[in-house]
């Protein structure tokens, strides 16, 4: 796959491997640990807590690995003694640094698979559902405070090294000869491809 130039994505949670499934030409990684990474713009931020530092519609991707189940869906603000909803406040940042029709790209375990519970700090458990909450003329998430829309391109069960690229005829090949030779119990997690709807 060539890269895409001129166009821009974000891996949320990049650690010291960000993902570029789109294989776009510039890339940006935002993660809590400082991290020096070749090629990549990155930021240091934590974004259970702050918004995601770049301007609106300023990509045209991004991407979460094994990332939103670690938002917590509540927190008390010690500021406000109010609850805040740090997921669904996630959600309208993703929407919101995202150009019209870009692309929201989420791989994370799945409910009930154990690769949701096992790790301690997943705090945000994600059923294949989840996403509809984002979608669709009037998102039900509005209710919590979700001021974004996102149409629903892909939404699956998957095996995680399927979903490395987003290359359509790669993945659905590799998905499809992983569940012929792998107990479909082993689709453990479960990928968003959401259209940013502006």
């Amino acid at each position: 796959m060539t890269k895409t130039t001129d166009r821009k994505s974000l891996d949320l949670g990049c650690n010291n491997r960000p993902r570029n499934p789109y294989n776009y030409e510039q890339l940006y990684g935002i993660d809590l640990a400082p991290q020096i990474i070749d090629g990549l713009t990155y930021v240091q931020a934590n974004l259970a807590l702050e918004a995601i530092p770049f301007e609106n519609s300023y990509f045209d991707c991004v991407t979460a690995f094994d990332f939103i189940e670690h938002i917590p869906r509540q927190l008390l603000s010690l500021d406000t003694h109010k609850i805040r909803l740090p997921f669904v406040e996630l959600m309208n940042e993703i929407w919101r640094v995202l150009k019209p029709g870009g692309t929201f790209y989420a791989v994370t375990p799945v409910y009930p698979s154990a690769a949701a519970f096992q790790d301690p700090t997943h705090v945000n458990f994600i059923s294949k559902e989840t996403h509809e909450y984002f979608c669709g003329s009037s998102p039900m998430a509005n209710m919590y405070g979700f001021t974004g829309r996102f149409e629903k391109l892909r939404a699956e069960s998957v095996v995680f090294k399927t979903t490395l690229t987003a290359e359509k005829t790669r993945a659905k090949d590799l998905y499809h000869l992983e569940k012929r030779i792998i107990n479909p119990r082993r689709l453990s997690h479960f990928l968003w491809e959401l259209k940013a709807e502006k």
